[in-house]
């Protein structure tokens, strides 16, 4: 998604422009040699410095102020989903990981290599992008920003996780259950990977990766949103799935497909088994997601989703102004 860009006349309409004072004033004069500079002064020149950075009162850049503007809208999107575009949606990133899973197990049969296996993951992320799929955790950052810039419920973002967490789940058991019936030679590695995940030398060990992953992912995400470059964005999910897989970090809605082929396949696995392990990732990947990544890029924004909150600043017209330039 092309990230929206304040247009000057926007800027001029809500008072995002530099005052005519600082145009005209310059750096002001060097204190004389030998005599330290006075606070107030200080903090004057590092506001100074800061608003020449962008066109905006808000003492904060234009990349960030477009930053923020650009997630405000993707999330408020997400978040206004209607229900069978959420469920779908959901779904096909469940679907989109099983491929991602598909080429994962064909490389490490092939190879033995973990590394091998995580690069040929990254084909399951790609597929998230291409798609426009959901991916439980992928997001963190996008409808939080929506909900904080008040276009968006608290309720709708609870909704969006818990939709997609349960559909990426029914999505990836659908593909699970085919790759078990249709390539039965790999059904042993299947179970090793699935093992591999429940069996964690201890709970620290667990929840650390249980963050590490939430982070990742979340953190490719965001990447992806930054660039306009198909060619980088198809790095980022490679090497997310390299890290992701190669570390065997653990994702709850990325290995239960895994963990459910396996069973399918014969794997000694019960659904307790299961549950508990679910139970403590879960929760861990959206705290990496949200603590790790999501917000300290809230609190670098707030103060340009206080302003679109409070009314400063207009979602639509940015909207509009970003289409027609884009157009």
């Amino acid at each position: 998604m092309a990230v929206a860009r304040t247009h000057p006349a926007t800027r001029e309409r809500y008072g995002l422009r530099r005052s005519s004072a600082l145009r005209r004033a310059g750096p002001g004069p060097n204190p004389p040699s030998g005599t330290a500079p006075r606070p107030y002064a200080v903090r004057m020149e590092e506001r100074e410095q800061r608003e020449r950075l962008g066109s905006n009162d808000l003492d904060i850049e234009d990349a960030l102020l477009d930053e923020a503007v650009g997630t405000v809208v993707t999330g408020a999107e997400r978040l206004n989903r209607r229900w069978p575009e959420l469920i779908v949606t959901g779904f096909f990133g469940g679907v989109d990981v099983g491929l991602g899973i598909l080429a994962m197990i064909l490389v490490k049969e092939a190879t033995g290599s973990d590394i091998l296996a995580g690069l040929a993951f990254g084909v399951g992320l790609l597929a998230l992008k291409l798609a426009h799929s959901e991916l439980f955790t992928e997001e963190f950052l996008l409808p939080l920003n929506a909900v904080i810039a008040g276009q968006g419920t608290w309720l709708q973002l609870l909704r969006l996780w818990s939709v997609s967490l349960v559909t990426n789940l029914l999505g990836g058991l659908a593909f699970g259950w085919l790759i078990v019936l249709g390539l039965p030679d790999y059904h042993r590695v299947l179970i090793d990977a699935a093992v591999g995940y429940l069996d964690q030398p201890s709970l620290v060990v667990m929840i650390a990766l249980s963050l590490l992953a939430g982070a990742v992912i979340t953190l490719s995400t965001r990447m992806q949103q930054g660039t306009g470059e198909d060619t980088v964005a198809a790095v980022i999910c490679f090497v997310s799935g390299l890290l992701v897989i190669g570390f065997g970090m653990l994702h709850g809605a990325l290995n239960a497909i895994i963990i459910f082929a396996a069973m399918l396949a014969g794997a000694d696995i019960s659904v307790a088994d299961f549950l508990g392990w679910f139970a403590v990732v879960i929760p861990f990947n959206m705290l990496g997601g949200l603590l790790v990544i999501a917000l300290p890029r809230v609190a670098r924004t707030r103060r340009i989703l206080k302003a679109l909150r409070t009314g400063r600043l207009s979602l639509e017209e940015l909207e509009r102004e970003s289409g027609e330039k884009s157009g």
